[in-house]
């Protein structure tokens, strides 16, 4: 069974929080949320070489738990 863990997608926005997209994401995967909030900070010094007005750190799970909830029912 595939751990559970959390990365960090670096998004870039146009004015303000407006009109996201993801940009990349951090090679890094941090075993909870808390951990891979702290690193914010520190990716988003990581990355200021992309070319948007602003950019913003989200952290996304990832692992087990995310492949079972895109599973569709099945019917009998």
């Amino acid at each position: 069974m595939e751990p559970v863990f959390f990365v960090m997608a670096i998004l870039g926005c146009g004015d303000g929080t407006t009109q996201c997209q993801a940009a990349r994401v951090e090679p890094a995967h941090y075993s909870t949320m808390a951990q891979c909030r702290a690193d914010a900070a520190n990716a988003l010094a990581r990355n200021t070489d992309l070319e948007f007005p602003v950019i913003s750190a989200q952290c996304r799970q990832s692992g087990m738990i995310v492949a079972e909830r895109g599973k569709l029912p099945t019917r009998g």
